[in-house]
C-alpha cells in the first residue's frame, strides 16, 4: 500500500482573536466544529491564514493540540511548517508529528531569498526528518519565491515521502506543475479559491482554503466529484464575487475573510497587531458578502 493521500477541500483555520488580542480557545473550537459539520475533508492550522507569523512557538503548539482534540479524529489534520530557519522548522516538525498531525506542508524558510537549490536542499531535510506524508507549499507571488517544476520533480525522485503539492498559483502556471507532477503527487491548489473550476479542470485534486467560504467549495467539489459541472459551475458562481472581494492580499484576507467567517459563524473575533485595519466601507462590503453566502453550513448539497 502506498502513502496516505489526503484529497479535497481542507480548511485552512484562522487565528481567532478577542478584543485583548490573545487567541480565543471557545472561538477556535468553534471554527473547527463549525466546518467539521460543512463537510470538509481536512483541517490545516498554521497556515498563512493562521497568521503564524505573529504566533509564538507556545501558541503554535497550542493551536495544533487544540486542533487535534476538536478534531477528534474525524479528519485529518495537516500542519504547516513554518519558521525562519531549517533548525526551528524540523522543532516545529517533531511537535507536530509528536502531537498526532496526519501530514506536514512545509514552506521554505520565511526570511531571506534564496536559489531554488538551497530551498531544495532545506525542502530535503525536512522530508528526510519526517514520519508522515509531506507536501510542498509552492507560493510565489505570497511568499516571494518558488520552484520550478523541474525543481520539484527532482524533490519527489529523491524524497518518496514527498507526495502532495500545495499550490498557491494562478491555474496557468499550476497546469504545467501538474502535467510534469501530477501522477506523482496529490496537487492542492489555494488562492481563496480563485480559479476553482479550472483548477479542477487542470487536475487539481483539491483545495486548501480559509473558511469564510470552505462551505460553499465543499459544495462546488461535491458537485465536481459526481460528474455535474454545471451544478459545480453555479455553485461556483454564488461564491465568487466573495472570493475575489477577500483575496486582494493576504492581509486583507485575514483582516475581511475572517470577518465574513465569523459573520457566518456568528462569532466576535478581533486582531492581532501589526494588521490592516478594517474601515467602515469595507466592513460593509464584508457584511454584505456574509449575507449573500448566508449562515456558515447552508451551503450543503
Amino acid at each position: 500500500m502506498g502513502p496516505r493521500t489526503f484529497p479535497g477541500i481542507h480548511a485552512v483555520l484562522y487565528a481567532l482573536f478577542d478584543a485583548h488580542e490573545r487567541l480565543d480557545r471557545a472561538a477556535m473550537r468553534a471554527q473547527a466544529q463549525a466546518c467539521l459539520g460543512a463537510g470538509v475533508d481536512g483541517i490545516v492550522v498554521l497556515g498563512l491564514a493562521t497568521e503564524v507569523a505573529k504566533l509564538s512557538e507556545r501558541e503554535c503548539r497550542e493551536v495544533v493540540s487544540w486542533a487535534i482534540e476538536d478534531i477528534g479524529g474525524r479528519v485529518p489534520l495537516g500542519v504547516t511548517i513554518y519558521g525562519n530557519s531549517v533548525a526551528s522548522q524540523l522543532a516545529l516538525l517533531r511537535d507536530a508529528e509528536q502531537a498526532g498531525a496526519d501530514w506536514l506542508i512545509l514552506q521554505p524558510p520565511s526570511v531571506g531569498q534564496f536559489a531554488a537549490t538551497e530551498m531544495a536542499r532545506g525542502f530535503g531535510r525536512l522530508a528526510d526528518a519526517a514520519t508522515r506524508p509531506v507536501a510542498i507549499q509552492n507560493a510565489p507571488a505570497l511568499m516571494g519565491h518558488g520552484l520550478d517544476p523541474a525543481d520539484i520533480a527532482a524533490l519527489v525522485d529523491t524524497h518518496p515521502n514527498i507526495t502532495h503539492l500545495k499550490g498557491e498559483m494562478p491555474v496557468l502556471q499550476l497546469a504545467p506543475l501538474i502535467a510534469a507532477c501530477g501522477v506523482r503527487l496529490t496537487v492542492l491548489n489555494g488562492q481563496g479559491g480563485l480559479e476553482m473550476l479550472d483548477s479542477l479542470r487542470a487536475g487539481c485534486h483539491g483545495f486548501v482554503l480559509a473558511p469564510d467560504m470552505v462551505d460553499h467549495a465543499v459544495r462546488v467539489w461535491r458537485h465536481w466529484q459526481a460528474g455535474d459541472e454545471v451544478a459545480a459551475a453555479g455553485a461556483y458562481a454564488i461564491v465568487l464575487p466573495e472570493i475575489v472581494f477577500a483575496m486582494r492580499s493576504l492581509e486583507h484576507l485575514v483582516t475581511y475573510g475572517k470577518r465574513i467567517f465569523a459573520s457566518r459563524a456568528g462569532l466576535a473575533v478581533g486582531d492581532r497587531a501589526p494588521c490592516q485595519a478594517p474601515t467602515e466601507f469595507g466592513l460593509a462590503c464584508a457584511a454584505r458578502y456574509a449575507a449573500s453566502l448566508g449562515p456558515f453550513g447552508a451551503a450543503r448539497c
